[in-house]
């Protein structure tokens, strides 16, 4: 027994004591650096390098285990789906007139990166998309092509996109899409939510004028993901990814042209700029003459 229950036990002191540590500020389970060694995801840097390709360490680094060959095969057909497309991409162009302000490869590629977004080169929302419907249709069961043609009625109703289709050259089949959707069947990666949006493609294009609509690239590369494995943002991530050395490639041409600041032509714009009296509309405004 303690003859004084009031005083501290030696044991409670030095808990006492002891200082108390914040939270660490970073957690990451990614990678790890020591004095003599770079771990990825818990593997030796060096073991790596020469025995994996670049998109099985692609895979590791996202996904967080090694791929099979037949995964890794599909990923890479997935990053070379979209590496160029001309100047008809607004991020390639965009990257050229800021290569030509500013010589500088990286300054270039930012600018292209800034051009993928909700309107071109981003897969997440056909991926989300994707999810989403799949998640209603497990959740309501039933006839998949009857909700189909629901989910594509609503979204009319609210006049809003689906998105993954349409393409301003491409009719009826986008010939990258469907190499995409080969190599996943072959793969064994065509699963069941890429096969339900292809459903609700089928009812969008029964509907009038909408006969042509194809399944674009950007749109089957976020169905081959999602079926991988991968998050939405992952998508994204993924499609700079794989853009990334057709910029390159411009960037680098149009560093070669050596041709400064690039404007727009004035035989392509229309000005509506019309001369004004500046000082009749100063006085006008109250300022009075000087």
């Amino acid at each position: 027994m303690n003859p004084n229950p009031t005083a501290e036990t030696a044991p409670a002191r030095a808990l006492k004591d002891e200082p108390v540590h914040a939270p660490p500020y970073w957690t990451t389970s990614v990678s790890r650096v020591t004095d003599s060694k770079v771990y990825i995801r818990g593997f030796d840097l060096e073991e790596i390098i020469g025995r994996l390709p670049f998109s099985a360490a692609v895979y590791l680094m996202i996904r967080d285990r090694i791929p099979t060959p037949a995964e890794t095969d599909l990923l890479d057909t997935v990053l070379s789906a979209i590496l160029d497309y001309s100047l008809q991409k607004s991020g390639t162009v965009a990257a050229r007139y800021i290569a030509s302000a500013n010589p500088n490869m990286a300054a270039a590629l930012a600018a292209s990166v800034l051009g993928i977004g909700k309107n071109t080169m981003d897969p997440s929302e056909t991926a989300k998309f994707c999810l989403d419907a799949h998640a209603r249709l497990e959740a309501e069961g039933g006839d998949p092509a009857e909700l189909a043609q629901r989910i594509v009625e609503e979204m009319r109703a609210h006049k809003e996109r689906i998105p993954g289709l349409g393409h301003p050259v491409f009719r009826y089949t986008d010939p990258r899409a469907q190499k995409l959707r080969e190599k996943a069947v072959a793969s064994g990666r065509w699963g069941p939510r890429a096969e339900f949006f292809e459903e609700i493609h089928r009812a969008f294009t029964r509907l009038p004028g909408k006969e042509s609509i194809v399944l674009n690239d950007i749109g089957m590369m976020g169905l081959v993901l999602v079926e991988m494995g991968f998050s939405p943002e992952e998508t994204t991530g993924l499609a700079v990814l794989s853009t990334l050395p057709g910029v390159i490639a411009h960037v680098a041409e149009e560093f070669r042209a050596g041709k400064p600041i690039r404007v727009v032509p004035d035989a392509t714009a229309h000005y509506d700029v019309p001369t004004r009296n500046f000082e009749q509309e100063r006085n006008a405004s109250g300022w009075g003459a000087e």
